[in-house]
Order: structure tokens, then C-alpha cells, then sequence
């Protein structure tokens, strides 16, 4: 089997591990406590909560797996196919709660699916170099910083709105797609040996990523309704990743005219179906929960 169809595998394989985690993950996140809390206490109340370990469980294994997938195949092909967890999601939620999946759910999926498939198949995505220079990672540190800042910023000047899980689920999407392209780089380095592994700035980088990423996402969904969060943390992982392979690590997609047309056309179906099935598959989360997850205010709670 080509390096390229076994890493495509394995990704699908971390995005199934994806889906139990996350869908644990939201019940944990949205009945752990009633009251309005920041970021931290909502990750300290988390730690405490044994489903939210559960789901943890599905998220390391997530991680770990993409890791393996990241040693063979390149950043787009990998994050792009993490995508697919939506589809994992349906059907595993539907049978934890007793909902059925729609029909307006399975003609997303299967649209999703068919817009991934092309975009694996006609992209060919280049696996480029497996670590940036120090100068690439300063100039995405001086953008990506101030903005994810400004993002959390925004979040809590509009808190009482739809805005503040969108701008938080772009903090969480953002901080992944950044796990993504360091593991890929800690694992190049690995390829050299521990003392290698050990020496590259990457390396210590993975893990402040991966607690960001995990602290937001809580934080989106627990800001407000899944129908803002979940469909931009889906969206924002593959994207911001795709960015960042094409700077950092010069991936390219190998395709040109009416070929790089379709590959067009099918990221952007990727992207609608995607917002569509997510919008879908939170609202079922949300109707059973029995609430739409909105933070009450604790001043109006006290008034």
C-alpha cells in the first residue's frame, strides 16, 4: 500500500477516535456545572469530571494516531480527512441519545464524503519538508498570536451573544491545526533519534498546543449554542493546518487546470457540508441535552 493511502487510513481511523471523544466531550462540557465560570475553572471542573477522561481517552488516541498518519502523508491530506469525524459523530450519537439521524443529515454526509474523496484523490497533496525555519514558525507566532488573543478578547466583550463561540472555537481550531503541524515536525525529528527529538524547539511546543486546543474547545462549547462552535472548530482545524502546511512546511497541491477547478469546487462543498452537517448533528445534541447550552448570567440569576 502507498505511504499516501496508509496515511489516509490511519487518519480516518484517528477521526473515528475523534468522534467518541468529542461527542463525550460536549455532554461533559455542557453539564458539568450550571454556572458561569472562565476558561481554566470550566477545564479544572472538566478534569474532575470522569466522562470528560473518557472522552480525553478518545482524544489521545486521536492525537496519537495522527501522529502516525503525519510520519506518511502530509498536513492537508491528514487534517482535511479529520473532517470526517462529523460523519463518525452521527451515527454514534444518534445510538447514545435514541435520535435518528435525518435524511438532511445523511445527504450531508454523504455529499461531505464524495467532496473528500475527490479532493484526496485528484490533490495529491505534496508532503513537502517535515520541519519550517525559525524565521517561517517568528512570522506565524507575530500573526497568530495577537489574533488569537484579539479572538479571546472579542469573546468576552460579546459574551451574552452567538459571537463568543465562534471566536473561541477559532482559538480551539486554530490551536489544533498547530498541534497538527508540530507533531508532523516532532515526528521528522524523531526519524533522528531521542537525542535529535529532544534537541528540536517543536518538541516542547506540542503539548502547550494540544492544552490550548482542548481548554477553548470546552470553552466554545460551553459559550453558547454547538450550532456556532462545532461547525467552526471543524472548519478552522483544516483550513488554519492547510495555511500553515503551505508556509511552513511548502505543501502544495499538484493539480492545474480543469483539475485545480475541481479541487476548488470540492473544498468548497467541503466547507458547506461540513457547516451544514455540523449545524444539524449540534442541534440534535442540543434538543438532547434539553437546553440550546446557553451560560446563564449570574448577576441576572442573583437580581
Amino acid at each position: 500500500m502507498p505511504k499516501a493511502d496508509f496515511a489516509a487510513l490511519i487518519a480516518l481511523c484517528a477521526a473515528l477516535a475523534s468522534a467518541v471523544g468529542d461527542v463525550i466531550r460536549q455532554r461533559s462540557a455542557q453539564e458539568v456545572t450550571d454556572k458561569q465560570v472562565g476558561h481554566l475553572e470550566l477545564f479544572r471542573l472538566s478534569v474532575r469530571d470522569p466522562r470528560w477522561w473518557l472522552g480525553g481517552a478518545g482524544a489521545v488516541a486521536n492525537y496519537s494516531l495522527q501522529a502516525a498518519a503525519l510520519a506518511l502523508g502530509s498536513v492537508m491530506l491528514v487534517t482535511a480527512l479529520q473532517v470526517t469525524s462529523l460523519l463518525f459523530a452521527l451515527p454514534i450519537y444518534a445510538r447514545l441519545a435514541h435520535h435518528r439521524v435525518t435524511r438532511w443529515e445523511w445527504t450531508w454526509a454523504v455529499t461531505l464524503a464524495g467532496a473528500l474523496a475527490v479532493l484526496v484523490a485528484m490533490g495529491h497533496p505534496d508532503a513537502g519538508s517535515t520541519r519550517g525555519s525559525l524565521g517561517t514558525w517568528l512570522l506565524v507566532i507575530a500573526v497568530m498570536g495577537p489574533v488569537m488573543v484579539l479572538c479571546v478578547l472579542g469573546a468576552r466583550v460579546w459574551s451574552r451573544g452567538p459571537v463568543a463561540p465562534v471566536l473561541l472555537a477559532v482559538v480551539a481550531g486554530s490551536a489544533l491545526a498547530l498541534f497538527a503541524v508540530l507533531t508532523k515536525s516532532a515526528v521528522g525529528a524523531a526519524s533522528g533519534g531521542v537525542g535529535a527529538f529532544l534537541r528540536a524547539p517543536e518538541s516542547y511546543c506540542l503539548i502547550p498546543a494540544a492544552l490550548v486546543g482542548m481548554i477553548f474547545q470546552q470553552s466554545a462549547f460551553r459559550a453558547g449554542a454547538l450550532t456556532a462552535s462545532l461547525p467552526t472548530v471543524t472548519v478552522a482545524k483544516p483550513v488554519v493546518a492547510t495555511l500553515l502546511g503551505v508556509v511552513v512546511l511548502r505543501e502544495a497541491l499538484n493539480a492545474s487546470g480543469p483539475r485545480l477547478l475541481a479541487l476548488v469546487a470540492a473544498s468548497i462543498l467541503v466547507v458547506i457540508s461540513t457547516i451544514a452537517l455540523a449545524r444539524g448533528e449540534a442541534a440534535t445534541i442540543a434538543a438532547g441535552a434539553g437546553h440550546d447550552v446557553v451560560v446563564p448570567d449570574v448577576a441576572a440569576s442573583h437580581g
